[in-house]
């Protein structure tokens, strides 16, 4: 793969006819998290230095041995990230393989265009039985709403909830009710036997809707609000971690706040992701949750090993955009650093994928779509922005490395970041640029646009950001009042 961007164009062809046995095509489970630091799997772990996979002290971690086995029996990828790290537009880009520009969800609050193909809507005409079950996004702003008019491809989607993230549920005289921690706290222990916890709740549907379909084509999703804030995770995980002792990242320090580029905060005074004080009570939760969303996992691994369904189905773990945890005095998503943009992917399909993999290439939520049509054999003439890259995840090489260049940004396109395997490139219409060499200073602590042996792979990654804003018509790029610095 080089680094040149595709639009792909295809023939729609029902490559399974009805008339096909279900086993002769592959089944497909997408596991999406919320706002999930990679940092938190001991996958992405296994692959870092030691300063890097133990970003809160050496030994603080969460064991997640579920998600690690999908990696394991399958391929990681390294680069993998949001095509905006802000819910709405990573998850919609996610679903049309576009950017957020075309998709009418460029922020948060906004609705899916409905007109608009996704890859549920082409493999549901493909004959697939798709359903999704949890957080939805893509519907407006309102929460805890199961009234979903836009399902887009999603045939079953009772279960579709739109927003929220409070970590409890529960049924009350057949109405659906969102529980927060102080209200749950407030509720005795013979309460507490009816209401659900937030990704145990949605694992349980997702498996009902599993035993419905095994012995069908299907395709589910099951989008887990989980590890988004509030930091608060349900016994036994809430105590689980306890007696770790998390410290402060590295980069997280008065004198490093004070260096930070622009772009490094948000454009507004009250920026709540801004943080001073590193609180360790709220990691620990966070990690309670990622635990929790572990052994869901794990739920589901198991319900496909009894029922014979592991080797011939496509299982996913990702997220919509990652999560700060402190890292450069931030909290939660939304700038351009790793921990905020980038995102896990792990995928395992045994009849296909060779167990072990890891594939050094950049992606965007964007490329999700057409690739994984492409791994499925699925053919559509619907046009993607992003590239299939289903040869890169077959390749019978353990680790797959490539030069491709593609880039994401923030809504209206007040930066942008240009990515390949090693370096990034941030352009801002506030700040000078910055080139980080993720190789070299993984912190994102050093500026080498400047740097004379930098020169070459800048102006290569410039080149090619402009190119692929002018062709997606990226909206930073198209706003001429104030363009982006480049010098």
């Amino acid at each position: 793969m080089n680094s040149k961007v595709l639009l792909l164009a295809v023939p729609n062809v029902l490559l399974f006819p009805s008339t096909v046995k279900a086993a002769d095509r592959p089944n497909i489970i997408i596991i999406q998290t919320d706002e999930h630091n990679f940092r938190t799997l001991g996958c992405y772990r296994d692959i870092m230095t030691e300063d890097q996979a133990y970003m809160w002290g050496k030994g603080i971690k969460v064991e997640t041995p579920n998600i690690d086995a999908i990696a394991k029996g399958g391929v990681l990828c390294s680069n993998y990230y949001a095509s905006s790290p802000v819910s709405t537009p990573s998850r919609a880009s996610f679903q049309t393989g576009l950017y957020p520009q075309a998709t009418g969800a460029p922020k948060n609050g906004l609705n899916l265009d409905p007109k608009l193909p996704t890859f549920a809507s082409i493999l549901r005409d493909n004959g697939y039985s798709t359903s999704y079950v949890g957080k939805w996004h893509l519907e407006g702003n309102r929460v805890y709403d199961f009234d979903i008019k836009n399902s887009a491809g999603w045939t079953d989607h009772e279960f579709m909830m739109e927003g929220g993230h409070n970590k409890f549920y529960r049924i009350t005289d057949g109405k659906f009710e969102a529980l927060g921690s102080m209200q749950y706290e407030k509720l005795t222990l013979e309460e507490r036997k009816n209401v659900f916890q937030s990704t145990e709740y949605f694992t349980e549907k997702a498996l009902a809707i599993l035993e419905r379909d095994k012995n069908k084509p299907f395709c589910l999703m099951l989008s887990i609000p989980d590890p988004h804030t509030p930091d608060y995770a349900g016994e036994p995980y809430h105590s689980m971690y306890d007696k770790l002792k998390p410290v402060a990242p590295v980069t997280m320090s008065p004198e490093l706040k004070a260096q930070r580029p622009g772009w490094a905060v948000g454009n507004i005074e009250s920026d709540h992701n801004d943080v001073s004080t590193f609180n360790e009570k709220a990691l620990i939760q966070y990690f309670g949750m990622v635990k929790c969303i572990d052994d869901n996992v794990g739920k589901i691994l198991a319900f496909l090993d009894k029922n014979k369904l592991t080797d011939n189905t496509i299982v996913i773990f990702t997220s919509d955009h990652g999560d700060m945890l402190y890292e450069h005095n931030r909290v939660n998503k939304g700038v351009p650093y790793e921990a905020s943009a980038r995102i896990p992917f792990v995928m395992r399909y045994p009849a296909k994928i060779v167990p072990g993999k890891i594939l050094k290439e950049a992606f965007t939520t964007v490329d999700f779509a057409p690739t994984i049509l492409g791994i499925m054999g699925v053919k559509s003439k619907v046009s993607f922005h992003g590239i299939n890259a289903s040869t890169d995840f077959f390749a019978a090489d353990k680790e797959v490395v490539s030069d491709r260049i593609t880039y994401y940004a923030k809504e209206g396109g007040w930066w942008v970041a240009a990515v390949d395997a090693r370096y990034k490139l941030v352009l801002s219409k506030n700040d000078k640029p910055y080139l980080f060499d993720l190789q070299k200073d993984p912190n994102e602590l050093v500026n080498y646009y400047n740097d004379k042996d930098y020169s070459a792979i800048a102006q290569k990654l410039m080149k090619e950001l402009f190119a692929q804003m002018n062709k997606f018509k990226e909206p930073g790029l198209l706003n001429v009042k104030k363009k982006f610095i480049t010098e």
